[in-house]
Parts: structure tokens; sequence; C-alpha cells
């Protein structure tokens, strides 16, 4: 099983999601021997899982079922073990976007954290990419090693647990792209600007306050980056209802009225009367007020290296 390689059957050593809804999910390593606990019961990894197809349903011990899935960077985005604040799909895809990142693509990120940008950005640039992640913290790099290992992606990523504000990413002139989501990103600028080709590149910083931005546009501005922009999305869920709305009795138009008049000798029309009475209803597609209103995680700014 890799994050990038899709595979029919599961395997001993595979993280599998097991998916009860999409309010609920989780990972497990499949292991000869091994037992998960559901609220359906238990799954047996040598019987339930062990050269089943990914996808399949499976019986748990009191008779409930789940399905088992193949692992992606957005399922493990929504089940990942959090170490730190993480990065959703949302601003994961239009970061991938705005960094054109394709496959073959150098990328230096920092930090590293729980790792749910760095999965997908090592989908995105395989299969002849690399990545350079730097993590402050030991034990989160450590860890974020490990996975990448069980993952069976460790070979298009190379982890270092270093300051990259005071040593940089240690590489230079490589990347297409830097990432930084640290805390003072302003203080990596430079070290940015040397990690990426001398020909160009892009460069993104994720900060949740704004003062934050700005010192980092301004730090932008003082090593000669260009095209620089700073963007927020903000998801808002609709639910789309259908509804009745009543139509409205405007009353006969003044020339029909005349017309009715010339025609009967002013005789009243009984049936036109009870047609005004019964009002009909017409149906209509609403989108109601958001069910759920995401809130703000950040803000992410962009810019270009200058070619002069």
């Amino acid at each position: 099983m890799s994050f990038i390689e899709y595979g029919k059957t599961i395997k001993e050593g595979d993280t599998a999601i097991v998916f009860l809804g999409h309010e609920s999910m989780f990972p497990v390593k499949v292991q000869q021997g091994g037992k998960t606990q559901t609220k359906y019961g238990v799954i047996r990894h040598s019987t339930d899982l062990i050269g089943k197809r990914y996808g399949s349903k499976v019986t748990c011990s009191k008779g409930g079922w789940v399905y088992i899935l193949h692992p992606t960077p957005e399922l493990w985005t929504l089940n990942l073990p959090h170490r730190t604040q993480i990065l959703y799909s949302t601003d994961i895809s239009l970061i991938i976007m705005m960094l054109e990142l394709k496959p073959g693509s150098v990328v230096c990120e920092s930090g590293t954290g729980s790792g749910s940008l760095s999965h997908a950005i090592i989908r995105t640039i395989s299969p002849t990419g690399h990545l350079y992640t730097v993590e402050f913290h030991q034990q989160r790099a450590e860890k974020a090693t490990k996975e990448f290992q069980e993952h069976q992606v460790d070979h298009l990523v190379t982890v270092k647990n270093q300051d990259v504000c005071k040593t940089g990413f240690g590489v230079a002139d490589v990347a297409d792209a830097v990432f930084l989501d640290i805390p003072s990103p302003w203080e990596a600028i430079r070290h940015a600007k040397s990690a990426l080709k001398r020909e160009g590149g892009r460069i993104c910083s994720f900060s949740p306050c704004i003062e934050q931005v700005q010192r980092t546009c301004l730090a932008l501005e003082e090593h000669d980056f260009t095209e620089i922009n700073t963007v927020e999305i903000l998801l808002r869920v609709y639910n789309v209802r259908t509804i009745s709305l009543q139509i409205p009795d405007l009353g006969k138009a003044a020339g029909d009225n005349a017309s009715a008049d010339s025609d009967g000798g002013g005789r009243s029309n009984p049936d036109g009367s009870r047609a005004n009475l019964q009002q009909g209803t017409v149906q209509f597609k609403s989108g109601v007020p958001p069910r759920e209103m995401v809130a703000h995680t950040g803000y992410l700014s962009f810019a270009t290296k200058s070619l002069f």
C-alpha cells in the first residue's frame, strides 16, 4: 500500500481507513492477528481485512458492517493524529494550484507539523519530484519521518529537524516552490529566496493573523518578490430545499375589465370570481441560511521570485 499508488487488496502493514459514515471514520494499521473495536463489533484483521479488496463491506462481530477504504491524502487529512493545527483540503487545493505544482516539482516546506499538506504535495509531485520539509520540533520530525516510511512515500521526501529561520532549508537553487507555515515567516524569506531556483519560483506563506501577513508582505517586497497578493478562504455550506409559495392575486387589468363589461353587458362572471378566490401555489428551489460556517483559519500570501 502506498499513498501515491493504488493497491487493490489489503495487505499486512497497510494503513486502511475504516468508514462507518461521512462523520465517522478512522485509520487502522493492518496487522496479522490484530483486532479493531467499533460500535458495530470487532474487526479481525487476519480474517476480515487481509486479502480483501479495498472498498469491501466488512461485517463486524455484532452484525453491523463498515467499509474499508484505500487511504488518500484527503482521507488522511480527516483522520490523521493531530500533533499541531493542520490545513484542510479547502486551503490545500488552492496552495497546490497557486504554487503551480506538478509531477517532478521540487518543493521546500516549513513546518511539517502533522503532515496534512505534506501528503498532498507528495502525491502531486510524484513520481519524480521531491519534498524537503523542515520541522523545528524534534519529536514531531521523528514522527513525520516514521509516517512517511509507513506510507511508502519516504523516497519522495526529506525531513530535517532544524530552525528554518536560522539555518534555512539546507538546499540552494533547487526549489520550484516554497511553503511557510511558521510563527515568524518574515524571518525565513531570505532563506526561501536562496532555496528557490535562479530562474524564479513561487512562495506561499500561511498565517492566522493579519499582522503576520503585513510583516511577511513587507519582507517579500524587501527581497524583490513580485506579484504579492493575499487571499482568505471561507467555506460556507448551504442547504437547498423545495418551498411552496402562494401565487399573489394582483386583480384584473383595466383593459380586461373594460372588455368584460362590453361583452357581457356588465354581468358578473362567477367562474372568474371563483378562480380568483382559489389561489394556487408554485414550488421553488431555495437556498436556506448556512447550516454551518467554517471558522476563519488564516491568510495565504503568494509571491513570485523576481528574475532580475
